[in-house]
């Protein structure tokens, strides 16, 4: 089976994998005031402006993409961000932009001088600069840097953030992500096209909101002294360590994405307690209260192998906000990892998880339906 570590302050990998710690708050942790990020044991941090949503922080908020009726693509209805936005998040650790606007000035035509911010961004490492953009060509998906400032860790104390450019020995993290979003890209039409071949649809039809995975903020910063939280994701941005436990390998950086992501299309849907809770809370919080953190009873409903030092399945990990959104995440997660296996006929395969105790069938179902158009490659259960 295939690795894939995410964000999240207090998990380590299964026992195949080595033990890691991040802070990804109440929905992959946030450090930002209001986030329902996805930080495992961090809590939301009082940084600079936005509330966050994402992947661990209990409460987040999110901009929400255009209702309106959208194609079966699942990005189709989103605006693009504007010049004025993609130079904010570039430059977001200057307050004097004077040596931007020298270096490219508004006489610089359209994507030319966008391409000039890039260079300017990424100066002395052309590798790294060539990445960033073409993740805004193809996804646009801006690469810029987090503000610096202290997050409230939770249990772990406060953790020191500061904005960095990944350039040089950092520039992996723009290769390994930008590994993910073409993986992305073939996953979806590999998706679309089962659904043409076998029934289904990405977009069903009646459906609030496509499933978005681009275009993203992507900012990228470095813990002090830590490795976690290892990412968080906040109003349709993520953020992402480069000395984030987690991030070790391609494989481990593209589920983590695909984690963070579906923290904000689940805030997206109901942005005051994300869909998750309305829609799975009474399968969920039973589950919780029989087994506790007792890791061999919740064994057989986890969607995912991680695990917190010193605690339980970060799927059902307490101190972590509402741990029900970080098992959504998870499930999202694990439908992702079982599809693709199935589609691209990798092996091993992933045991079918919906075929597990009633409740996992019951979640699969409500995930897939909701935001993934009722498709699944997966063989039913026997």
């Amino acid at each position: 089976m295939e690795s894939r570590r995410k964000i999240h302050p207090m998990r380590w990998l299964s026992p195949t994998r080595w033990l890691v710690l991040l802070a990804l708050l109440a929905g992959c942790s946030s450090s930002r005031t209001n986030g329902g990020g996805s930080t495992a044991a961090s809590t939301s941090s009082t940084p600079p402006s936005a509330p966050k949503i994402a992947s661990n922080d209990a409460g987040a908020t999110a901009n929400e993409p255009d209702a309106g009726a959208a194609p079966a693509k699942e990005e189709a209805s989103v605006d693009e961000p504007t010049f004025d936005e993609v130079l904010r998040v570039l430059f977001d650790d200057r307050s004097n932009m004077s040596s931007v606007f020298s270096a490219c000035p508004s006489s610089l035509a359209g994507e030319a001088r966008v391409r000039c911010l890039y260079d300017e961004r990424y100066k002395g490492d052309p590798k790294a600069a060539n990445l960033a953009y073409e993740l805004w060509v193809k996804w646009k998906i801006v690469a810029g840097v987090e503000q610096g400032h202290t997050m409230n860790g939770g249990f772990r104390g406060s953790i020191k953030l500061e904005p960095a450019v990944p350039i040089k020995d950092d520039r992996k993290h723009l290769e390994w992500i930008v590994a993910a979003m073409r993986d992305f890209d073939q996953f979806f039409s590999e998706m679309d096209k089962h659904a043409k071949e076998h029934g289904g649809a990405l977009q069903r039809a009646g459906s609030p909101k496509p499933y978005r995975f681009r275009p993203l903020m992507l900012r990228f910063m470095r813990s002090v002294g830590r490795t976690t939280p290892s990412a968080y994701a906040h109003d349709w941005t993520i953020a992402w360590n480069v000395n984030g436990s987690l991030h070790t390998s391609a494989d481990a950086v593209r589920e983590t994405l695909f984690h963070e992501i579906f923290h904000l299309n689940d805030f997206a849907r109901v942005a005051s307690t994300g869909w998750s809770r309305p829609a799975m809370g009474a399968i969920y919080d039973p589950i919780l209260k029989k087994c506790g953190a007792q890791s061999p009873c919740l064994l057989p409903y986890t969607p995912n192998e991680t695990m917190v030092r010193g605690g339980t399945y970060y799927s059902f990990q307490q101190n972590n906000g509402d741990s029900l959104h970080e098992y959504a995440a998870e499930l999202a997660l694990r439908y992702y990892r079982e599809q693709r296996a199935v589609l691209r006929s990798l092996s091993p395969k992933p045991k079918a998880f919906k075929c597990g105790p009633p409740e996992n069938g019951k979640t699969w179902t409500l995930m897939r339906d909701e935001f993934f158009g009722g498709i699944d490659a997966v063989p039913a259960c026997p």
